[in-house]
């Protein structure tokens, strides 16, 4: 099932906050993070003690792997290629894509973004590819897909997109436009599914 993710949370804590089917995201904790790979994941993170390993960079994509408590975690990850606010010139925290596989939990293929601001409480989220657009529910400065049914669409739809286009409205009722770049994800997915099957 989708999950809600806090900014900068590290993948462990994902996989111990899961909801039940239609139950609403679970409250989500703070972390502190370490180094990882620049630019394609959040400044810092960690899982756990463990930091992630990279399999791989492909496009504008990072292809990752963890082994935490015996599970393992696999996950591909990018930031926007391009940002915008409206009203300009709003500053916030960094926005990531996640897109997470745990094999020992039966969960593949799960998408997660971290927002950098706070969304408008009750407020929905779009994730755009070409001419689709996917709902996209919000909690804090997290957002996944409203209707998990639809996320082999969105991963479809992503696999075979140029870009996707990120629209968000904060607390603080300034709009966001990001243009996340969709070259290397699928050979991300294909590189990450291997490691984690």
């Amino acid at each position: 099932m989708a999950l809600a993710v806090y900014a900068l949370l590290t993948l462990a804590q994902w996989c111990a906050a899961q909801p039940a089917p239609n139950a609403a995201p679970p409250a989500p904790k703070v972390l502190r993070h370490k180094p990882l790979a620049p630019a394609l994941v959040p400044t810092d993170m960690v899982l756990g003690d463990t930091k992630p390993m990279l399999l791989g960079r492909y496009g504008d994509w990072g292809a990752y792997s963890a082994a935490l408590g015996g599970k393992k975690i696999c996950f591909v990850s990018a930031k926007p290629s391009s940002s915008e606010t409206d009203p300009p010139g709003k500053s916030r925290d960094p926005t990531f894509i996640f897109i997470s596989s745990r094999p020992a939990d039966k969960v593949n293929n799960e998408i997660s973004i971290t927002m950098g601001y706070p969304f408008q409480p009750r407020s929905e989220a779009t994730l755009g590819i070409g001419p689709v657009s996917f709902a996209l529910a919000t909690r804090q400065d997290a957002a996944w897909i409203k209707n998990p049914a639809e996320e082999p669409n969105l991963i479809e739809a992503m696999r075979a997109g140029q870009n996707a286009v990120l629209k968000g409205k904060s607390a603080k009722n300034t709009h966001s436009t990001d243009i996340f770049s969709l070259n290397g994800l699928r050979d991300s997915l294909d590189r990450a599914a291997q490691d984690c099957k």
